[in-house]
């Protein structure tokens, strides 16, 4: 079902990019041209459109484009069958990220309930083989997808547990103190939690019956979080553990220790111990299946983010994510080296050759 849609977005000092608009018609957008010429810094631009550090998870210093340091901006028309939203986001040399929708200043989390996006990166091929923090931000970047509000839980959480953190390492024993902040915790905590499960539980019903070329993986959240799934024990938890924090200067229990475990089903295989072809898979099939089960959510497909995801897949499995992307009626924005890679496009998409001269970004669209 054709959904939201980016309808003209247009970046100014935004890494390689002095100033660049694009025009599009709500087809997927097949990006190519060599590497570092400015491809990914288009993706980054428009994953600033939701809650977040975007894609890369980089500061507001670091996308304004050099030398000029003059800071940075990104706006772009969102227009859906029954809508249409302005949205600007950009930062000022030294100051935070701001957000304005329909002229008006708002949160960032006011972006996600605006519109909805998801990500695929290469840095996140070694997801399944690295450390459990990677996970713990693409579980939560699901979890983000379905319920905005999870974005504000997150913060709660984090701010609490920074100054539950600080009494720890400065050996203060005032237990009145502690608890308020664990209070804090275990609220927001439990909302972290259950949002997760949810999630976690929209997906899996996803992939069921689902007619796809991608390996289905069995999803769940496992560590610390396990046990102190509600407020009150939680709470108790965090009280228990003061003594044996305050010997490791942080918090060692809660959902921020939470790592979440994927199988390959049709081989019973962690993912882990999967060929590097079979762990991009399975996370193909993850970003599908969510894609899949928001739509059905929303009424409409988010917007999906896949930076040199073709160049990884064999011919049948990249037509195969084509057609997925196709019949989802998604505005995909895909990278890669050349044009050849999104032949299986056909006059399905848009496509965009990007260039480099002396380092500044030129886009040029192609025509049919």
């Amino acid at each position: 079902m054709p959904g939201l849609a980016i309808s003209a977005l247009t970046l100014s000092h935004f890494r390689s990019h002095r100033g660049a608009r694009l025009v599009l018609d709500g087809r997927p957008v097949a990006i190519h041209g060599p590497n570092g010429a400015g491809k990914t810094n288009i993706l980054e631009a428009v994953s600033l459109l939701s809650p977040g550090r975007g894609l890369r998870g980089a500061s507001p210093e670091e996308m304004a484009r050099k030398p000029e340091g003059l800071g940075w901006k990104v706006t772009a028309q969102v227009a859906g069958p029954d809508t249409l939203h302005d949205i600007e986001t950009w930062a000022a040399p030294g100051e935070s990220r701001q957000v304005r929708i329909d002229g008006k200043a708002a949160s960032q989390a006011a972006l996600g309930r605006v519109m909805r996006l998801l990500w695929l990166v290469p840095a996140m091929d070694r997801l399944w083989i690295e450390g459990a923090e990677g996970r713990r931000r693409f579980l939560d970047r699901i979890t983000l997808s379905f319920r905005p509000d999870h974005a504000e839980a997150s913060l709660a959480y984090e701010k609490a547990m920074r100054e539950r953190n600080r009494l720890l390492r400065d050996e203060v024993q005032d237990p009145a103190w502690y608890g308020a902040l664990e209070a804090q915790m275990a609220d927001a905590g439990a909302q972290i939690i259950a949002n997760r499960t949810w999630a976690l539980e929209r997906l899996m019903r996803a992939q069921e019956g689902a007619e796809t070329a991608f390996p289905q993986a069995d999803l769940d959240v496992i560590g610390p979080e396990d046990a102190p799934a509600a407020p009150g024990s939680l709470a108790e938890s965090l009280a228990a553990g003061r003594r044996r924090d305050m010997a490791a200067g942080r918090t060692l229990t809660g959902p921020h220790r939470a790592d979440l475990a994927a199988l390959y089903r049709a081989k019973a295989m962690p993912a882990a111990q999967c060929s590097t072809g079979e762990q991009k898979a399975l996370l193909i099939s993850i970003l599908l299946a969510n894609a899949r089960s928001l739509s059905e959510e929303i009424g409409t497909p988010p917007i999906l983010l896949l930076d040199e995801v073709a160049a990884h897949l064999d011919d049948k499995r990249r037509a195969a994510l084509y057609a997925e992307i196709v019949a989802l009626g998604a505005q995909a924005f895909m990278t890669g080296t050349g044009p050849e890679l999104f032949v299986g496009l056909g006059p399905g998409a848009q496509r965009f050759e990007v260039t480099e001269t002396e380092g500044l970004s030129q886009i040029r669209e192609e025509q049919e």
